[in-house]
């Protein structure tokens, strides 16, 4: 349905033309708008009870709202730790400034306006983690335990991804080889994305977490991992790298503790796991 939405509109406009945008704006808003009642629906029909309410199970609750917002982002953050450093080493004006800017009101009011930045930083993020994480996993929970979710998930997710080939082909950018290859690395990229935010989806119960996380991997990007060997200051700047993946690391389970953010919806569904066999 979501991957679908996105082609229901005729023309052959690229994906960055305001009107493409637009229109898949509305297609996965609708879809986002479904999901939920497909949820209900199964929840009805496999009869599950305890039943806790529709929105708590879809991750928007107000218990452990604060560190299901915080603690997440800052996890992803500090595996971030060397590109971060990397931005601030070669900023021209300093980090501090670049920072100020980047709250600064006109800096907003600019990127609320570009549509491309919605699209990444908005949309994106809250109706792929709602519909990929929110509505997918309650579902995969009762029938193949959490754990198992976390690895199930993400490969919708990562296929969902797939649908960008058509588009490079049909505009002719780069070679098939070149297309097909970049279509393989942005699977294993999605899929081990897919599977992080559904574990913090799992430990948290909240959907806040994996949206900001997701929101702001899409401002960062893939790390240019390659850049670090030939980086004037690689000695500070590979340390960095290390040092974020150490520290992600081991405060992996901490940050995601759901001591932190109460009792997740998630884990009366467990009661109902032989419903599904």
């Amino acid at each position: 349905m979501y991957v679908g939405s996105l082609y229901v509109w005729r023309g052959n406009l690229p994906r960055d033309h305001p009107n493409t945008i637009k229109r898949r704006f509305t297609s996965v808003l609708c879809v986002s708008a479904v999901s939920p009642l497909v949820v209900l629906t199964w929840t009805n029909s496999v009869k599950v009870r305890p039943s806790p309410p529709l929105w708590a199970l879809l991750g928007i609750r107000l218990e452990g709202f604060v560190p299901a917002a915080l603690l997440p982002l800052t996890l992803t953050m500090v595996l971030f730790l060397g590109p971060l450093t990397q931005l601030a080493v070669e900023s021209s004006k300093g980090i501090f400034h670049d920072v100020k800017a980047g709250f600064n009101s006109r800096s907003w009011s600019k990127c609320v306006k570009d549509l491309r930045w919605l699209r990444n930083q908005v949309v994106a993020p809250l109706t792929e983690e709602f519909v990929f994480r929110a509505c997918m996993i309650p579902m995969l929970v009762p029938c193949t335990g959490p754990t198992a979710a976390i690895f199930i998930s993400p490969l919708f997710f990562g296929v969902a991804h797939f649908h960008h080939i058509t588009e490079q082909l049909r505009f002719g950018q780069d070679t098939v080889f070149e297309i097909l290859t970049c279509a393989a690395f942005q699977f294993v990229y999605t899929y081990i994305f897919g599977a992080y935010t559904a574990f913090i989806f799992i430990r948290t119960g909240h959907l806040v977490g994996p949206m900001l996380c997701h929101s702001f991997c899409n401002q960062m990007g893939f790390p240019a991992i390659g850049s670090v060997l030939h980086h004037p200051q690689k000695p500070v700047v590979l340390l960095s790298y290390q040092l974020g993946i150490l520290l992600f690391l081991i405060l992996l389970f901490p940050f995601t503790d759901p001591a932190f953010y109460g009792m997740s919806p998630i884990c009366s569904l467990l009661l109902t796991r032989s419903a599904c066999a």
